[in-house]
Order: C-alpha cells, then sequence, then structure tokens
C-alpha cells in the first residue's frame, strides 16, 4: 500500500512537472511568433517614417497614395515587390556565403530582442545578464554583413563590409564603456534592475517621488555617457554620419550592392530592427525605461494587466522618439570621410566614455552625485 501511495505521488510529480515544461515550451514559443511578427512590421513602419520625415525635411509630401492616409501601404507594396523580384546571384561569388549571409545578419538582430523587457516581466528570456546578452549577440549581424560582402566578389561591396568591421571595433569600445557608468551605480546587468533601480518604488502609494530619476539626468557624468551611447549606437547602426559601409556616393549600394529581391530586404530588416533596438537599450538604461516621466513614478504593478500595457507604450513611444532623431540626423548632417569616423571614435569618444567611467566610480565610492568628495 506504501509503494503504491508513493507510486501515486511521483506520478502526479511527473504529471505537473510535464504540465510546467509544456506551458513554459508554449509560452515562449507564443513570445518568439509575437516577436517575429513585430520584428516584420517594425520596418514597414520605420522606413515609411523615414519617408515622411526626410520628405518633410525637404518641404516634400511623401508618400501619399498607396494605401491611402499619406501612403501608409507603401511599405508593404514595396515589400511584395521585392518578394517577386529575381533573386540574382553573380556568377563568380562565394554562392553557399552569399545565400547564408542574409540570414546570419538578420539572425544576430532577432536573437538580441529575446532579453529585451517592454515591461516588467515581458520578455521572452529574464536573463542576469542581459545587457551583456544583447551587445553580445546583435554582433553577429556584422559577421553577416563582412560575409555579404567578401562572397560578392565586388570591391566595391567589400569596401562597405570592411568599413562597417572597422567601426564597430571602434564604436563598441565607447558604446560598451559608456553603459558600464549607470552599471557601476545600479551594480547588475540585468535590465529590469536598471530600470527599477530608476523609478525606486517606495511601495506605499500609486504615484511617488523618486529620488533616483533616469539616469540621464542622475548625475553629469552618466548624462555624459548616454551622449557618447547615443553617438556610438548611429555608428553601430550604420546611420548618418556614419553610414560609410553604405556610401551611396561612393560605393553605389555597400556590401549589399549585389542583392536582390527577398534576401536584399533583410538587410534593411536588420538595419531598421538594429535602431530600435539601440533605441530601447538607450530607453531603459538612461531614460527611465517604462516610467513616463523623469522623476515621478507610477507603481505599474498595481495596476496589473492595464499597468503593462501603458509600460508597452511608455517604452515604444520613447524608442520610436530616439528612432525619429536618427532619422533627423541622417537628413541634417552630411556623411563623415572614413579617417574622421576614425577619429571620432579613437580620439574624442573612446577618452570621454573613460573619464565618464572614472568619475562615476569615483562618486559611487564617495557617496556622491556630482564631485566625489575624495578629501
Amino acid at each position: 500500500m506504501t509503494m503504491t501511495l508513493a507510486s501515486a505521488g511521483s506520478i502526479e510529480s511527473a504529471v505537473a512537472a510535464s504540465a510546467a515544461g509544456s506551458g513554459f515550451w508554449l509560452t515562449t514559443l507564443l513570445g518568439l511568433v509575437l516577436l517575429l511578427g513585430f520584428v516584420a512590421l517594425w520596418p514597414m513602419f520605420a522606413i515609411w517614417l523615414e519617408r515622411k520625415v526626410a520628405a518633410d525635411f525637404q518641404s516634400r509630401m511623401g508618400p501619399m497614395y498607396c494605401g491611402g492616409f499619406h501612403g501608409w501601404l507603401q511599405s508593404l507594396a514595396d515589400g511584395i515587390k521585392l518578394a517577386m523580384k529575381e533573386d540574382l546571384i553573380p556568377r563568380d561569388s562565394d554562392r553557399f556565403l552569399f545565400w547564408i549571409a542574409p540570414a546570419v545578419a538578420f539572425f544576430g538582430v532577432f536573437a538580441a530582442f529575446i532579453a529585451l523587457p517592454i515591461a516588467e516581466g515581458w520578455q521572452i528570456a529574464d536573463v542576469d545578464l542581459g545587457l551583456l546578452f544583447i551587445l553580445a549577440i546583435s554582433s553577429i549581424g556584422t559577421l553577416g554583413i563582412v560575409m555579404a560582402g567578401w562572397s560578392s566578389n565586388n570591391k566595391w561591396s567589400l569596401y562597405g563590409a570592411m568599413r562597417e568591421a572597422a567601426q564597430l571595433v571602434s564604436y563598441e569600445i565607447p558604446l560598451s564603456i559608456a553603459l558600464l557608468s549607470p552599471l557601476l551605480v545600479v551594480g547588475s546587468l540585468r535590465l529590469g534592475d536598471i530600470v527599477a533601480f530608476q523609478s525606486a518604488a517606495d511601495g506605499k502609494s500609486l504615484i511617488y517621488w523618486s529620488g533616483n530619476g533616469w539616469f540621464a539626468l542622475y548625475s553629469p557624468w552618466t548624462l555624459l555617457a548616454g551622449v557618447i551611447y547615443y553617438i556610438s549606437s548611429l555608428a553601430e547602426c550604420k546611420r548618418a554620419p556614419f553610414d560609410l559601409p553604405e556610401a551611396e556616393s561612393e560605393l553605389v549600394a555597400g556590401f549589399h550592392t549585389e542583392y536582390s529581391g527577398l534576401r536584399f530586404s533583410f538587410f534593411f530588416l536588420e538595419e531598421y530592427a538594429m535602431m530600435f533596438i539601440v533605441s530601447a537599450i538607450g530607453v531603459l538604461v538612461f531614460l527611465g525605461g517604462w516610467q513616463p516621466l523623469p522623476w515621478i513614478s507610477i507603481d505599474f504593478a498595481a495596476l496589473g494587466f492595464l499597468g503593462k500595457l501603458v509600460c508597452v507604450g511608455v517604452v515604444l513611444f520613447k524608442a520610436v522618439f530616439l528612432v525619429w532623431v536618427q532619422i533627423w540626423l541622417r537628413w541634417t548632417l552630411p556623411r563623415l570621410r572614413i579617417d574622421q569616423v576614425m577619429v571620432t571614435g579613437y580620439k574624442y569618444l573612446t577618452p570621454l566614455s573613460f573619464l565618464a567611467l572614472v568619475m562615476t566610480s569615483l562618486c559611487v565610492h564617495c557617496g556622491d552625485r556630482v564631485i566625489p568628495t575624495l578629501f
């Protein structure tokens, strides 16, 4: 009888564990499907936004007819056109690398979304080293770009790929060091902890005063780190004035000159998805995440599911605003020369990022925010 009861208990435990495991995989699969839908739809909106912003800066209307209101279906029409175009592969290219390069470029960006929270607890994987994971996995996209440029057997494509590799090596340094300044204050690489520090919930009221506030306003050194991060992120995304890998006036179209059809569109998906990722990281680390105001915070956990939706809306609004600034800079600033790009990264941004890091560490050690009291 005792053995029967023990067997029944073990069976119930196994069934419960199996149900929990099935629920986990079902939730993960649903999250990946939603993520794939967002990554597919976001570039359509971003391309439409870029066309409208560019037209506004040039006193034009931009897309107006396809889809009705201000041509909002123009990006969808262009996507269908690209999908129907013939997929050409140059005769003297490395066919396998040429074929797989767009997928590698897109995979790195898609995988980075897995650890990106859009509300407290709303992410596919809550990784303790979330920020490090995103920076590491998103760098895989550069391998795809280098593969595309080299396998095309086109010297202009190779030049563009080498410029992208040079920019990544140069600007990963100040970008990573700039992110270390708020990490020293929080003491965690988990993005949820960084947002929680900026809101500093007191657990007593729905709306409360947060003593910490956004890191962009926390101290002059974290503000400097935020500015360095944003400038470096432009180079990471190949955006003007650091768009040397795709310099149309010099390299035709850069690393994707020989691509056509659906594979050509994968590089656009990668670029605009990367723009959103770097903007979302900037929002979570420096602009308070899902907290709408710098020092006045809201306990969204008390609002339940509605609070989660508000958090998502706040993060999306801030991220889209930073993407809009990226587009604004593209249609305002001239392109730098490659030597100016290297000088900006190594001679100016890297020393300034070290300055912000050292001053922040001294402030943390001395218990101050602005000027560390060493004596």
